[in-house]
């Protein structure tokens, strides 16, 4: 496990000296933008956001096909970006599969999700970041229903590939905007010197807290984006709460 995350502490730090090479003439002729100095984090983060699946499990009872369970939990890898006091974090992620099947019909759901936010970090503490953040999500639904019953009507081969069946995917685009918090505590892990660079590395750990607005919400399609009408079209607007985990570094010209 040691040497796992030392590989993975040197890949961070071979990325940010590149970028810092790379931006290091512009950077001594304007006292710029860096200040001599690279630093963020590759992060994982677990998200509690919860779903509004009343509508969808209604729509599926009337059809004869059970509830879904809960679809609260988002699984997300980002990485955040720090400028001075500002702090950028860029992710995707995505919600595990929940099943409904009563053994004829199975319905599976999931989301996934792309999001950026911007904040500004306010603590004169190196160790401790308190920031508040504004952020854009785009995310999509899917729902899969598998007809069992019709699809398991035939065994010849010939049959199947015309076979009349229930079985297909829905999925449905959402966009939304971020309003929240967020804190990361440093830990701080020994330096690495790198010719001219000192690589400083640490664990952030922290959480984010804020409030998910469903601005815009998409009809739900099938197929080649055929667009459906009269879906279930509650807003998925909600709070979140994010606990972060990542590999941090800070890149400094010596």
């Amino acid at each position: 496990m040691k040497k796992i995350i030392h590989a993975l502490f040197i890949a961070i730090a071979i990325l940010g000296v590149s970028k810092v090479r790379a931006q290091t003439t512009d950077t001594v002729k304007t006292a710029g933008w860096f200040h001599h100095q690279l630093a963020g984090a590759a992060q994982i983060q677990v998200t509690y956001r919860p779903s509004h699946l009343g509508q969808l499990n209604q729509i599926l009872n009337n059809n004869g096909i059970q509830s879904l369970g809960a679809n609260d939990v988002w699984i997300n890898a980002s990485m955040s970006h720090i400028h001075g006091r500002w702090l950028f974090e860029d992710g995707i992620g995505f919600t595990p599969i929940t099943t409904a099947n009563d053994g004829d019909f199975k319905a599976q759901y999931n989301q996934y999700q792309l999001y950026t936010r911007a904040g500004y970090n306010f603590s004169e503490d190196p160790n401790l970041r308190l920031f508040p953040f504004v952020g854009l999500n785009f995310s999509a639904a899917v729902l899969n229903i598998q007809d069992n019953t019709r699809l398991k009507s035939t065994d010849d081969f010939s049959s199947e590939i015309l076979n009349s069946t229930s079985s297909k995917t829905f999925y449905q685009p959402n966009f939304g905007i971020e309003l929240g918090a967020g804190m990361d505590y440093l830990i701080k892990v020994k330096p690495k010197n790198m010719g001219c660079f000192t690589v400083q590395r640490n664990i952030p750990i922290g959480l984010r807290a804020g409030y998910y607005i469903n601005a815009a919400q998409g009809d739900w399609r099938v197929g080649d984006n055929y667009s459906l009408q009269d879906g279930p079209n509650r807003k998925q607007s909600a709070i979140f709460v994010s606990f972060n985990i990542g590999l941090g570094y800070e890149v400094q010209k010596q």
